[in-house]
């Protein structure tokens, strides 16, 4: 039996990534663009496909790593929809129907987060293990957890940005999150670094970016402990531009270290390996995307054929 031909999807709140292909490092046919209004964006998006297909053969499933926030029950009249996003003009958007009605193939979906977790197990830094935590820390802070070889998801995808973390004494900083102030991401997410500190994160150097790594380190350890204590992962995977900043890592598991306080003292946690740099980089949640389209081949591939449409997407 032939491999599946397989397009990905990353849906993202400044651009879409579209890919075919089966790999990250087997990537027949790839597009980027801005993220516009919905209609025009994703019939650019289905327009990429339909001439792939057209030139090289047609696709068995597309799988679609998307901004959120999303509903992602299957059983739900709105699964495939994004629900109150602040992406302009995107809330209530279906992202999954048009593209599975457009193309007739079987469509994965789940958030941009959890494909990246997706990917970096399957191809990444997560690779070979079945429980583990993606992180991103970019302009804000979002994560997935993969636990037995499943994303987790129940009444929602996982918000792991908005966990409660302590504040550091002696930081007066107010935070930048809109929902909650000083949750962690408005704590330590990009978007709270450039308004800390006058300028983006990226952009900081000398003593600032000293400062600055110090107090990163600590709020993430900080956020670290929750996820550590709450998912039992055997590693956690870092990627997102802040994540970037050069000497974090060395700094973060350090503090990982002092947060967790000796408990409960495995070896595992004290080793390099088990916090460490995302892999993929640019390609991780469109990585994700050729996942969650391999898991809705297979399960299209095992019921009774009722036609082509939207598919859960937390397959591993």
């Amino acid at each position: 039996m032939n491999a599946p031909r397989l397009g990905a999807i990353e849906s993202g709140g400044t651009k879409f990534v579209c890919l075919v292909g089966s790999a990250p490092d087997r990537i027949e046919a790839e597009i980027r663009f801005p993220t516009g209004a919905p209609g025009p964006t994703l019939a650019r998006a289905i327009a990429f496909f339909q001439e792939t297909a057209a030139a090289t053969g047609p696709l068995d499933a597309i799988g679609i790593a998307s901004f959120g926030p999303l509903e992602l029950r299957p059983d739900h009249a709105s699964f495939g929809h994004l629900a109150a996003t602040p992406k302009p003009g995107w809330s209530g958007v279906d992202v999954a129907g048009p593209v599975a009605a457009a193309l007739g193939v079987p469509v994965g979906i789940d958030t941009d987060v959890n494909g990246a977790a997706l990917g970096e197990g399957r191809w990444g830094a997560a690779r070979g293990l079945d429980t583990y935590v993606y992180l991103t820390v970019g302009t804000g802070i979002g994560g997935g957890a993969v636990i037995g070889g499943r994303v987790v998801s129940g009444l929602v995808h996982t918000e792991m940005g908005h966990l409660a973390v302590p504040r550091i004494a002696g930081d007066a900083f107010p935070g930048s999150c809109p929902f909650h102030g000083d949750c962690w991401e408005g704590l330590a997410g990009g978007e709270a670094m450039g308004a800390r500190w006058g300028t983006p994160a990226e952009e900081l150097t000398g003593e600032t970016l000293r400062e600055a790594l110090r107090l990163e380190a600590a709020y993430l350890a900080a956020g670290l402990r929750n996820i550590v204590y709450t998912t039992a992962p055997q590693r956690i995977v870092i990627g997102g531009g802040v994540a970037e900043l050069p000497g974090l890592f060395p700094l973060l598991r350090a503090e990982l270290a002092t947060a967790l306080a000796g408990y409960p003292g495995l070896p595992e946690h004290a080793a390099e390996e088990f916090v460490v740099p995302a892999l993929l980089g640019r390609l991780a949640g469109a990585a994700g995307g050729l996942v969650l389209a391999a898991g809705a081949a297979a399960a299209a591939r095992q019921r009774p054929s009722s036609g082509p449409g939207p598919s859960g997407g937390t397959q591993a």
